[in-house]
């Protein structure tokens, strides 16, 4: 009796057990895993399902349940993050009417051809500041329907009135009246309560961050570009709201006034930062705040300035060659950096040149990497899942034929991709 029991109880367990999960073998010729300051050379990285199981040295021999990637000629790195993206779309000369042409649709399924060409280029991951359609498309690619990076959305900017990501701003008085004046859950406010019902709003809509605009910027309809927009009381609503809702916040600043006013009020990173002084780099270091530079939109309006509409031209001039300049100074100053481009003001897919002009301001290689790994994880407070190739990390890794420690420019080059355990582009 007991031998016929214990013989259905193996045959239940036979049956019940789970098959063994495929394993995947990368031979790395060398790992920059995203935390230490060297790279190690002729490493082997396995990876179970979407985690990544063990890390050793040498090229070990594949086991049978094992799938073999070979990478012996290539740089491994962790998936690479880009805080500072709008995959939903591209600005120039066209978008500023599009929009009277076109339906919401329309730029829903042409976003997903930006999304494809960002997770091809190495970015797994993208915080992305600002736009209509992000947060379906998240959950689109989080579902399996179309390729793209991990995105942390912002959703719709908050902007004040008038202010840069005002949507009314150039538009005529007869436009003006049929759209109304917006209101914060299109993304304006004016005052505290606003800024708190912003932000709640925000929240309802499912955004993962919050984007403000405190100061002019260079691409809207508007004359300033660096002005303060946000009052202190502002600021202090939103951040209040912010805390509840365990929001990371993000600035555009250009001005230094709406800098500090940000900083001291608790903002956790500013993007471009292009008129940064002495004092808000002090200020940021001292709270801890993340400088994200976005050189590569500042470079590519400058060197595109002729395209765009006569009142944005003059501050394309200006502020565009500015941000490298400042990028230099912050990053000597010892400000926390995150690595970000503003994708979506010039083409999807070219994030990486934002390396080269890392490197040509004065920051090491291995810096500029580590800032577009461990660095966004920080700021985006997910570095305990991503960030860095260690064991019990999620599986995001990419890889260049060669070492960009000795040749930056190879970033732009990308040529293995796996996210979240899957190979999604192959050399």
């Amino acid at each position: 009796m007991k031998t016929r029991v214990a013989l259905a109880l193996a045959a239940q367990l036979v049956v019940t057990a789970p098959a063994w999960a495929q394993q995947t073998l990368i031979h790395a010729g060398s790992l920059i895993d995203g935390v230490n300051d060297a790279a190690r050379q002729r490493v082997s990285v396995v990876v179970e399902d979407n985690r990544i199981v063990a890390i050793e040295s040498g090229f070990v021999d594949a086991q049978a349940s094992q799938q073999l990637i070979d990478l012996s000629d290539y740089t491994l790195m962790p998936g690479l993050m880009d805080m500072h993206t709008h995959v939903d779309g591209v600005t120039n000369a066209e978008s500023y009417t599009e929009g009277f042409f076109k339906d919401p649709a329309y730029f829903a399924l042409r976003a997903t051809t930006y999304a494809e060409a960002t997770l091809m280029a190495g970015f797994t991951t993208v915080r992305n500041l600002g736009g209509d359609v992000s947060l379906a498309m998240r959950d689109a690619i989080n579902e399996g329907h179309i390729q793209g990076p991990r995105i942390y959305a912002a959703g719709k900017s908050i902007a004040t009135t008038g202010g840069h990501a005002d949507p009314t701003n150039g538009i005529n008085r007869h436009l003006r009246t049929l759209e109304g004046d917006p209101t914060p859950e299109r993304g304006v406010i004016n005052g505290p309560y606003q800024a708190r019902q912003a932000v709640r709003q925000r929240y309802k809509e499912g955004s993962d961050v919050i984007k403000l605009t405190v100061t002019g910027g260079v691409l809207s309809l508007a004359k300033s570009g660096h002005n303060p927009q946000f009052m202190d009381d502002e600021l202090e609503g939103i951040m209040d709201a912010a805390k509840d809702y365990g929001f990371v916040v993000a600035v555009h600043a250009h001005g230094a006034e709406g800098m500090k006013r940000a900083v001291k009020a608790g903002v956790h990173s500013v993007e471009h930062g292009t008129f940064m002084d002495d004092e808000v780099m002090a200020l940021m270091k001292q709270h801890g705040t993340y400088y994200v530079p976005t050189i590569t939109a500042g470079r590519w309006v400058a060197e595109h300035a002729d395209q765009y509409p006569a009142i944005v031209q003059p501050k394309a001039r200006l502020v565009g060659p500015q941000i490298q300049k400042t990028f230099a100074k912050a990053y000597a100053a010892g400000v926390p950096i995150a690595f970000g481009t503003d994708a979506g003001v010039f083409p999807h897919g070219l994030n990486g040149r934002e390396f080269g002009y890392m490197v040509e301001a004065g920051m090491p290689a291995m810096a500029a990497i580590q800032s577009a790994t461990m660095g966004g994880a920080r700021l985006l407070r997910i570095d305990q899942e991503l960030g860095s190739v260690e064991v019990g990390k999620l599986a995001d890794l990419v890889a260049v034929k060669g070492n960009p420690l000795e040749q930056i420019s190879l970033m732009e080059s990308v040529t293995f991709v796996m996210k979240d355990g899957e190979v999604v582009k192959a050399p």
